[in-house]
Order: C-alpha cells, then structure tokens, then sequence
C-alpha cells in the first residue's frame, strides 16, 4: 500500500497509527504566507478563525481580543476545525462556539447571532459561504485577508493507491496536472470532499472529523482493514 498525502506531516505520527507496512509520500500542493496587516481595535466585534493559519497570521499582525466576557467590549470568538481551535488556545484564547465547517457556522449564526457584527480572519481564497449567507439575512460580515493561499499545481508522477486531500485549494493544486485514476480518494471533512467530486465521478471517503488523526483512523479501517 502506497499512499499519497497532499501536504507534510509528521512521519513518525503517519507510521504509528498506520504501521510499518504502508509506504507513503507528503507532497505539498499549496503554499501560504501571512500578509501584514494593520491590527485595528475589535472592539464590539464577533470574531471568525475558519483555519490555523488564519489564527497564526492573525496574532502575527498583532490583533488583540479581549476575552473577558464581563468586560462591555468582549470578544466572542468561532472558529471552524479542532484545528484552528488548538491554534486559538496556543495562542492563549478560548472559543465561544466550535463548528465542523463553514455550512455549519453559517447556520449557527443566522439562527442565533443576528445581532452580533462579525470580522472573518481568514485567506485570500477562502469559501464564500459566510459573506455569500450572513448578508443576505442583514447581519453585518466583514472578511479581513491575513494570509496568502497558492496553489503551486505540482506533476506527480509516482502511482498511488490512495490520495489524501486536506483543503479545497488543495484539490484543485493537485487537479491542476494529475489525474485521480484508480486512486482511492481521502478527504478531511465534507467541505474538501465537495471539492474533489467537482472533479471526479470516484467515491470519496470522508473523515468524521477534521484532524490528521480522524483521517488516519479513517484510512485504518475503511483501507488497510479491508485489504
């Protein structure tokens, strides 16, 4: 069993929730930079991290929520992905509301947050799904772009039996000049998962959850388990 990851990861973690008997490349297929941004006051603002990386860039410009929820301007903070949570608590913060996706948050927020006003942290190529629904139901959204996404469209030419995709950006990158043949497909969480379908026609397996650790458990069971 060979199997392709689209990005890098720790081989020691790979190896032990895998075995010794799988054999596997990181490719990355997308780059990111942080963009300097500004830090302006949050004050009576909601925050959104639907990404790590939107959290990393975001404390690297120099933003500061306020976190005290008796205090009059407090900060109510979501975010998208045990991800981007883990990055926020590194980073010394807590969330108010952690959802699996950005379908999910939307929701969330035009059933119980109309009255909040929200900045959105996040990349150049984000999903419009927050600035295409929260408008619509007059809440106030604003995205704030704190990092760079590229996709660096690499050709790979060594054959896989399996591929994992971690983004969106990610998919299309890879899409750009391989072909999914007869691989079988992987994917961190529903949002990705759409991504690839808009490319193949191929069953997709999708992770529960949205860490490395949902996706080996995943590939575990539903490949190794089966072969």
């Amino acid at each position: 069993m060979n199997i392709l990851f689209t990005k890098n990861l720790d081989p020691a973690i790979v190896t032990k929730e895998l075995g010794n008997d799988v054999s596997f490349d990181c490719v990355e297929v997308i780059k990111t930079s942080s963009i300097n941004t500004d830090a302006f006051d949050l004050k009576d603002y909601s925050l959104i991290f639907t990404s790590a990386k939107g959290v990393s860039s975001f404390f690297k410009n120099g933003f500061k929520p306020n976190e005290d929820f008796t205090a009059k301007n407090y900060n109510k903070i979501y975010c998208v992905g045990e991800k981007t949570k883990k990055e926020l608590r590194k980073n010394g913060f807590g969330t108010f509301k952690v959802l699996k996706n950005a379908e999910e948050l939307s929701r969330f927020i035009i059933m119980h947050c109309q009255q909040e006003k929200f900045l959105h942290f996040c990349g150049n190529i984000a999903l419009d799904v927050l600035d295409k629904n929260l408008p619509l139901q007059n809440i106030s959204y604003r995205k704030i772009t704190v990092y760079n996404t590229e996709e660096i469209n690499p050709l790979i030419n060594e054959k896989y039996h399996a591929a994992v995709f971690f983004s969106p950006s990610g998919v299309r990158s890879f899409a750009n000049r391989n072909s999914f043949g007869d691989m079988i497909l992987v994917s961190i969480g529903e949002t990705t998962a759409n991504e690839l379908r808009k490319h193949t026609s191929k069953p997709v397996l999708v992770s529960e959850g949205s860490t490395l650790l949902s996706v080996l458990k995943l590939i575990r069971k539903e490949i190794l388990n089966k072969n």
